[in-house]
């Protein structure tokens, strides 16, 4: 750790303050935008974890970090030898975003229920935040809501971290939305 980070840490134990922020492929740039503003005045460094949950964890690290399995056994001949895989693309997106900044960020590839998997990260390496986008809009979204829960709504109710919750597709007051059974 360089000695500007250092400086920028807790004045009395002189660590650096972290974030993490949930990350997919497919969520919009400002779920990592806002996290990294959010990093940046604090001056913590941002960890970035996509969470597969069509992997099993083998092995947890200290650092929060994993070892993993395909659940699907024909899969195995893809796994790199950590047994954990960062999407290339999004690798390649956060690079994007997050190098031009003033920030410290590092990737961080997650396996199984995502909701466990940041939450044991967090925990792991003593995270001041979790940061999550709302689901997707449309119908897709709110299937996949229904069926798995919200990953925000299960973070804020089985962990003591500060959960920021980044909505991906506000909606008006006066708009319809599917899920709200008052309109």
């Amino acid at each position: 750790m360089d000695a500007a980070l250092r400086r920028r840490g807790d004045p009395v134990t002189g660590r650096t303050a972290t974030v993490v922020v949930g990350v997919t492929s497919h969520q919009p740039d400002v779920v990592v935008r806002q996290a990294a503003s959010l990093a940046a005045a604090l001056h913590a460094r941002l960890v970035c974890a996509a969470v597969d949950p069509g992997h099993y964890v083998v092995e947890e690290h200290p650092d929060g970090s994993v070892h993993s399995l395909a659940v699907d056994p024909d899969a195995g001949d893809l796994e790199p030898a950590d047994g954990a895989l960062f999407d290339p693309d999004l690798l390649s997106r956060l690079h994007a975003l997050l190098d031009p900044l003033d920030l410290t960020w590092e990737p961080r590839a997650l396996a199984g229920d995502p909701t466990r998997a940041l939450a044991h990260l967090a925990e792991a390496i003593d995270a001041a935040m979790i940061v999550v986008g709302t689901r997707e809009p449309g119908v897709r979204g709110t299937l996949r809501e229904f069926f798995s829960g919200s990953v925000a709504a299960h973070l804020a109710h089985r962990q003591h971290r500060p959960v920021l919750v980044v909505p991906i597709a506000p909606v008006g007051f006066a708009d319809d939305v599917p899920w709200d059974s008052t309109t």
